[in-house]
């Protein structure tokens, strides 16, 4: 196993890190995050009222309305991905709605609806596969499924049911997923277990993804570059945990755990750049009865994956 080494990041000379972007609003509570690797261009959703803000990972300050807070029935927003087609996907939250928008013009492509009104469910986090998104329901055991098929989007599907498969309780089950590099394998993240699954797309077969020991309860948001895997923590100190992945997915060591002053109750991340990685602060603590600190912001971090 790697030694692991603790990276504490700081943009500028004294204790506090510099923040490069900003969120308008007293009530955002961000949680998600996209990078649209072609422009450069980064989504943040508001879980508080369904907007979405766009900015540019090249241009600090303040991001600008993108969508506006609850179009298309978008009362709320939780993961985000841009595909190759400049396309942003985009998870409801206790909706259980997705919808899929054109980046360049915001037109509304496609929504979905995964459960009828007043049904319990947090369609949470998105990730691509092998010519498809897949998104995780953090309280019903199910992993859902958009086929998409030389550009054209198909219907959602519920299509793997994880009953027996991943242990689901009365709490915050599967949370943040990724896929490696070919798209085969899913990995997600149990956040009130702490533990990682490898999914199979084509097999469908699930494996515990072995941590020697390390526990990633209340983890949120993953990242996969290659072998090397972030996941962001929220308890019982925010940080960004980052592992090396092994090249059949079923092992990982942790390496580093990289903290920062800015952080705020972190939710997920999303790296625009190959040195820099963008981390949320929901401030999701704070969002019942509490004192926000305002801007809401997301932080872009320095990272050595050398």
């Amino acid at each position: 196993m790697l030694a692991m080494a603790v990276l504490t990041a700081t943009a500028c000379g004294d204790d506090e890190a510099e923040t490069d972007f900003t969120l308008p609003g007293e009530r955002v509570f961000p949680e998600g995050i996209a990078c649209d690797h072609a422009t450069g261009d980064l989504y943040v959703g508001s879980t508080e009222d369904g907007s979405v803000f766009r900015g540019n990972v090249d241009e600090p300050g303040e991001f600008e309305v993108f969508l506006e807070p609850g179009a298309d029935g978008r009362a709320a927003v939780t993961g985000m991905k841009v595909d190759d087609e400049g396309r942003l996907f985009v998870a409801g939250r206790q909706t259980g709605r997705v919808f899929v928008y054109d980046t360049s013009s915001a037109e509304l492509l496609r929504s979905f609806e995964t459960a009828a009104a007043g049904e319990d469910v947090l369609v949470n986090d998105i990730t691509f596969g092998l010519d498809a998104a897949y998104l995780t329901d953090s309280l019903r055991p199910v992993l859902y499924r958009i086929p998409l098929d030389d550009g054209e989007i198909g219907d959602i599907e519920p299509w793997l049911d994880l009953t027996g498969l991943v242990p689901y309780e009365d709490a915050f089950n599967l949370n943040g997923i990724t896929a490696t590099d070919d798209g085969r394998y899913l990995v997600t993240v149990h956040a009130d277990r702490g533990e990682l699954y490898r999914i199979d797309t084509l097999t469908e077969q699930v494996d515990p993804i072995e941590l020697g020991g390390a526990d990633l309860t209340t983890g949120d948001g993953l990242l996969l570059d290659g072998n090397t895997l972030f996941a962001v923590l929220t308890d019982p100190e925010p940080r960004v945990v980052r592992l090396e992945l092994a090249a059949d997915a079923l092992s990982a060591d942790v390496v580093a755990d990289i903290t920062d002053p800015s952080f705020a109750y972190p939710t997920t991340l999303a790296q625009c750049g190959t040195d820099r990685i963008q981390v949320v602060n929901s401030q999701l603590d704070q969002a019942e009865g509490g004192d926000p600190e305002l801007p809401f912001t997301v932080s872009d971090v320095p990272v050595d994956i050398s």
